[in-house]
């Protein structure tokens, strides 16, 4: 069976972790991805960097599938505004998941959403659109991840918990059950979130003892 090209939109670090996703998922052949002026022309893993994001228009008139590849850790912004452009381009925009994640069945995960390797998301959580579900990240049963959502690497969102849009939940955070966390919050590496957080609230990561 023929795959379906998909394009990238974005060229670095988290675009090489989606490629392996993508390869090992096999539902796709990737046509390349999108990058800064100085990535075009060059190469990630073997795929052609094909222009930029002013060559979105154009890339896709040819490729009907894309999904954003870039990373986020302190603003949703870039992430957002590539996801918006796709939509209104009449793109698909498919969810990847790695085969070595675990999505229960009784789960929904959004357009454009993409769960790594070893990540979990359990039976009635929700994850939006555009989201991020790092390797290693937990999502526990009956959360709620909003659209533009990262939570990353080893991170652990308990059960019942929301998480509004835009948020980024950092490398080995850990959300106690039922809190509600408001939309474009930035949660460290290793914190340890106990109460609600107002939208627009940062939580530094923990310092290392000395």
């Amino acid at each position: 069976m023929k795959k379906e090209p998909l394009l990238l939109l974005g060229a670095g670090g988290h675009a090489r972790a989606c490629i392996d996703v993508i390869e090992q998922e096999g539902r796709f052949e990737i046509a390349g991805l999108t990058g800064v002026e100085r990535e075009v022309g060059t190469r990630v893993l073997d795929y052609p960097v094909r222009g930029t994001d002013r060559d979105l228009p154009a890339l896709l008139r040819k490729y009907k599938f894309a999904v954003v590849a870039v990373g986020q850790i302190k603003s949703p912004v870039l992430r957002m505004t590539l996801f918006r452009q796709l939509e209104l381009g009449g793109c698909i925009l498919p969810t990847i998941i790695s085969p070595r994640a675990h999505v229960s069945r009784h789960a929904v995960i959004g357009a454009g959403t993409i769960v790594m390797h070893g990540a979990i998301v359990n039976a009635g959580a929700t994850v939006g659109k555009n989201c991020i579900i790092n390797s290693l990240a937990l999502v526990e049963h009956d959360s709620l991840i909003s659209d533009h959502c990262h939570i990353a690497t080893a991170a652990a969102i308990n059960s019942g918990v929301i998480v509004g849009a835009g948020t980024f939940v950092g490398s080995n955070a850990c959300v106690r059950q039922g809190t509600r966390i408001g939309e474009r919050c930035v949660i460290g590496m290793g914190q340890h979130v106990l109460a609600n957080c107002e939208s627009g609230a940062w939580m530094p990561a923990r310092k290392p003892l000395s």
